[in-house]
């Protein structure tokens, strides 16, 4: 989906967010998301938060859940709950059992495998205690990576465990990532991606068969993937 503006895409991304809530309450009585941080998605945190998606969202039937986080103190400026929490969680009518942060104040090993037994506990009814998540939010670095994935990193290629301790990124601190097998056996992934300073690996990603970036490898099973881009993102596209 190409979009008109940074504006347009929160939009369209809080649409997606509300109709899959809404369908998923309906079919089974919740709806399970994953969110990521950085600039991008803060424009749809707030928005969701804000009339009519306030009302529209069944809250009291949400559990939100991150991708990645950064070993920090939560209420550090670089704490993608924290600022979640303030863009969104705050400001909704959601209790704090549905909300699911990752802790960054133990080792990031510790972290990792708590949060796995958090998501086992969690999805231990569903299908063979498989995390399926009902929609992920996630963005794209200039370097092509997905969640706290760079390129490079041993953490591409892990096949079993769904949480994994990595170290990188700007700032190039020590985080905790979901991987792919978590990430590709959700039922819905959307990659939104704005500004001309993406666009390069825009086109590298959806286009050159020649690379390996980090989120090419984003390819649900089972699922739907949507790319959500502004005209500024989508600009070298040869479509």
């Amino acid at each position: 989906l190409i979009v008109d503006s940074p504006a347009s895409m929160a939009v369209t991304a809080a649409d997606i967010f509300a109709k899959t809530a809404k369908d998923c309450v309906g079919r089974k009585g919740r709806f399970a998301v994953a969110i990521s941080g950085g600039s991008t998605p803060r424009a749809t945190h707030r928005l969701l938060a804000e009339q009519p998606y306030r009302s529209e969202i069944p809250w009291t039937a949400v559990h939100i859940f991150w991708v990645d986080e950064r070993c920090v103190p939560q209420d550090s400026k670089a704490s993608n709950y924290g600022v979640a929490k303030k863009d969104l969680v705050d400001r909704v009518p959601i209790l704090p059992q549905q909300v699911h942060p990752m802790t960054g104040d133990t080792s990031p090993e510790q972290a990792a495998i708590a949060y796995q037994k958090k998501l086992k506990a969690f999805f231990r009814a569903d299908k063979g205690g498989l995390p399926i998540f009902d929609l992920i939010f996630l963005g794209v670095g200039k370097d092509g990576h997905t969640a706290s994935m760079f390129p490079g990193q041993q953490a591409l290629d892990e096949k079993e465990n769904w949480v994994v301790a990595v170290k990188g990124g700007d700032p190039d601190v020590s985080r905790i990532t979901m991987t792919y097998p978590v990430l590709n056996r959700a039922s819905q992934v959307v990659l939104f991606v704005s500004g001309k300073q993406k666009a390069a690996v825009v086109k590298a990603v959806l286009e050159d068969k020649h690379t390996d970036l980090p989120a090419q490898r984003i390819q649900p099973a089972n699922g739907k993937l949507t790319w959500l881009l502004d005209h500024d993102a989508a600009s070298l596209l040869s479509n």
